[in-house]
């Protein structure tokens, strides 16, 4: 009797929406080397205060969730275990705060115990962890209905050929908060969460987009918000630079999270989704630099209005970089830090057509080098000065945009 051969593993290649697509707009070489090889980056410093402040965020919601714990929060009795509990689980996933000169740093041993002194929290990480608590917390926690959701779907893969593609479909992931409007009421205008003066349902209230969407919906109809944190400024609107436009990725990335929530069964209509840029609540003297250009060539967007805040923008654009950072105020930190990102049919298909376009670009990479192009030839390596300056492997890439005279290029 003869035997069947065992059938060829099936695989549906997976992509995320932070891990895939926002590291590959980035820079597809890096991405390549760090996403699909075994070299991760020697200071991972971006990754880390993100998963940071995500696993912040989720466990101060659930122990308010828990408790009902009253704002603000001390952070030595009540922010600074959860730090502790976080850096850990990092730790174990190979994560650590290498610049011990921007971050807090939990595994110092010296700023771990009863003996620590209230300021030395003041490293970037742990303060923005902390206004981020104790500025949106009261207002975002009450909202949430579900933390840290898990979404998933499956599309077509792009222009699939039988004989070379890796599969006929792909998969996309993410994980976002969920805020429903059982907790919000869609009678905005009367919403009792008005009675304590409710920060997002406030920037809600002024969206206009919002506004509309909410008055032409059927009474009594459920809804949902869909939340993400980013561990960074507010990216300017009008973007000059060529190879990545986080405005754009970030407003991709939410209509996209919108298309993977609305595959759910419990789903209910994604009507919006708001990003908080946490870095603005305490932001670093780089930071202060970015915006002050920004500001000074109009690229900044128009969902604030700069002539309300006059007075920051007077410290901001007489700031020299050699003097102590401008304190600003909370209402001008505040409104930087919230996007809110409106959800309509037509742009999410523009988004996943984007997403596939994405995809199709990595495949094609994957199959090159599967066929023995050479990583650098399959791979792409445009990025802007920035990223380069960062990259563990500027000095052998060939298109370095900040290559010197004394790096040899193989």
């Amino acid at each position: 009797m003869k035997l069947p051969s065992r059938s060829k593993a099936y695989m549906i290649p997976e992509y995320s929406l932070t891990g895939d697509l926002l590291s590959f707009l980035t820079c597809n070489l890096q991405y390549r080397y760090q996403n699909k090889g075994t070299l991760p980056p020697s200071k991972p410093v971006q990754r880390w205060f993100g998963e940071f402040i995500h696993g912040v965020m989720e466990e101060a919601y659930l122990q308010w969730d828990c408790e009902k714990k009253q704002f603000p929060w001390n952070w030595k009795n009540d922010i600074r275990p959860i730090e502790d509990m976080i850096d850990i689980r990092l730790q174990v996933d190979g994560l650590y705060p290498y610049d011990e000169d921007l971050f807090y740093s939990l595994l110092n041993s010296e700023l771990r115990f009863e003996d620590l002194n209230e300021h030395d929290h003041k490293k970037l990480a742990s303060a923005r962890a902390e206004r981020a608590i104790n500025v949106w917390g009261p207002h975002l926690f009450p909202l949430i209905d579900s933390t840290e959701l898990l979404i998933k779907g499956i599309r077509n893969m792009p222009n699939y050929d039988k004989k070379t593609s890796r599969s006929n479909y792909y998969g996309i992931n993410g994980v976002v908060d969920v805020l429903s409007s059982m907790k919000i009421n869609k009678n905005i205008e009367q919403t009792n969460l008005d009675n304590y003066n409710n920060k997002i349902i406030e920037f809600l209230k002024k969206d206009s987009e919002f506004r509309k969407k909410i008055s032409s919906y059927s009474q009594g109809d459920d809804y949902e918000i869909i939340i993400d944190y980013k561990g960074m400024k507010r990216p300017p609107e009008k973007n000059i630079d060529k190879f990545n436009n986080p405005w754009e990725n970030h407003k991709q990335q939410i209509l996209t999270y919108s298309w993977l929530r609305s595959q759910q069964e419990d789903a209910k209509p994604i009507f919006a989704g708001i990003i908080f840029y946490l870095n603005e609540l305490v932001p670093s003297k780089e930071d202060l630099l970015l915006i002050q250009d920004e500001i000074a060539h109009d690229l900044t967007d128009d969902a604030i209005d700069y002539g309300r805040y006059a007075e920051d923008v007077d410290k901001i654009m007489n700031w020299n970089e050699d003097n102590k950072a401008p304190n600003l105020s909370e209402d001008f930190k505040i409104a930087r830090s919230i996007r809110i990102i409106n959800i309509d049919d037509n742009e999410i298909d523009n988004s996943l057509d984007k997403f596939d376009n994405v995809v199709f670009n990595i495949e094609s990479s994957l199959i090159k080098e599967m066929k023995g192009c050479k990583i650098q030839e399959a791979w792409k390596a445009d990025s802007d000065e920035r990223t380069c300056s960062a990259c563990d492997f500027r000095t052998f890439c060939k298109n370095n945009s900040v290559k010197t005279k004394d790096i040899k290029i193989p």
